[in-house]
């Protein structure tokens, strides 16, 4: 009979190995770096000074393995990934959460489901990062189970947790990743940031519900490391770009929504955003916990040039949100796990950068390729874009 239950101990090791592995605290005595990856390859822009991040979402492997119909799916979300690398040869690859249907894996095997995901990327030798979703926290799975499996078996995989004290319980995914111009440059000109937005359930017998928001103490570390950021390699504007990355989308994407038009933000818009389809919305009363957050990352991160989020299977638009005037878009649910509806297909997002991106002017390019091998919804991200 399949054990439900993580042992104390096991989480006891997990603690131990999240406080070994955990990014270290990056202070003004070791500015003259500021490298959080010595021991591996630099990622950097092409020599043609274009570089090409494709998203992968919502992979949601793992579901039903006690029947056919669920490893079949892998099977399908593998060939998929394959084709889409083999079609869009990116430079990076971005997994953007719920890597894992948790809530239907068991204990015994669930982590090695990581093998299985990253299997594609491992065998073209490209550098990527995860964030983790609501269905990567459940009774035999953790976002910090999953970490730990994908940096044992991934030589290129550059996801990294937090600092202690940093993400909340049960969101340790919280990091950012140097791009350079080439292998040379003394500074980045591109900072790509992985955020956790916790959600799901907590392990073991008492399993209880996870916030389902990037915790606040977020906020206080993105005004800690930008400010480092700047102390080293001066000031963002027209010095280096971001992107940010986050699973479930900031609770402001809601309102978004409703001033949609369909020529300037192509692309499917099938769920309707509400109770748990923002952060913070599994229960009303939280509305706008993630706003420490939201409104950290959009007044520190200079030159952000776009929020990526998965979780809603039905959406693939991008928008700009007014508050804070950011662009926001949906990457495309890739799995052939997790719930769809016919017609919506399964496909990735890519955007196309190039070395002017550290301009505040510049834009970057972005479409939806799908399971046919297709592309649509093709939209060029600058000032001007709403």
């Amino acid at each position: 009979m399949y054990s439900f239950i993580l042992s104390f101990t096991a989480l006891l090791c997990l603690r131990q190995h999240y406080d070994v592995l955990a990014a270290p605290v990056l202070s003004a005595q070791n500015l003259l770096s500021l490298d959080p990856y010595p021991n591996k390859p630099r990622v950097t822009f092409r020599q043609d000074g274009t570089f090409k991040i494709t998203v992968f979402s919502d992979l949601h492997y793992g579901e039903n393995p006690w029947d056919d119909w669920g490893p079949q799916q892998d099977v399908n979300s593998a060939q998929l990934m394959r084709q889409a690398l083999t079609i869009e040869k990116p430079d990076y690859v971005v997994l953007n959460g719920d890597l894992i249907t948790g809530e239907n894996t068991f204990a015994e095997n669930s982590t090695t489901l990581i093998d299985e995901i990253v299997a594609p990327l491992n065998e073209v030798k490209i550098p990527f990062s995860s964030t983790h979703g609501n269905h990567d926290n459940n009774i035999n799975i953790t976002h910090i189970a999953e970490i730990l499996r994908e940096q044992k078996v991934a030589p290129l995989s550059y996801t990294r947790t937090a600092p202690p004290g940093v993400g909340g319980e049960f969101g340790p995914g919280t990091y950012w990743v140097p791009v350079y111009a080439d292998t040379q440059a003394k500074k980045p000109i591109l900072i790509l940031w992985f955020f956790d937005s916790r959600g799901g359930f907590s392990p073991g017998a008492n399993s209880k519900p996870v916030p389902d928001w990037v915790d606040s103490t977020v906020a206080t570390w993105i005004d800690q490391q930008t400010s480092i950021m700047n102390t080293a390699w001066g000031p963002a504007e027209n010095n280096r770009a971001s992107m940010a990355f986050v699973h479930i989308p900031p609770h402001a994407i809601q309102v978004v929504q409703t001033t949609l038009n369909s020529t300037i933000n192509p692309g499917l818009n099938a769920d309707i955003l509400g109770v748990g389809s923002t952060q913070a919305t599994t229960n009303s009363a939280n509305s706008g916990k993630d706003d420490a957050f939201w409104e950290t990352l959009n007044t520190k991160v200079k030159n952000l040039k776009v929020v990526v989020s998965g979780h809603d299977h039905g959406n693939e638009w991008c928008a700009r949100e007014p508050t804070q005037d950011v662009i926001f878009c949906f990457d495309k649910h890739s799995g052939f796990g997790g719930y769809s509806s016919a017609g919506w297909l399964h496909g990735i997002r890519s955007f196309v950068l190039n070395t002017t991106v550290t301009d505040v002017k510049a834009g970057i390019e972005s479409y939806v390729l799908v399971e046919d091998g297709t592309t649509r919804d093709r939209v060029f991200l600058d000032r001007n874009y709403v």
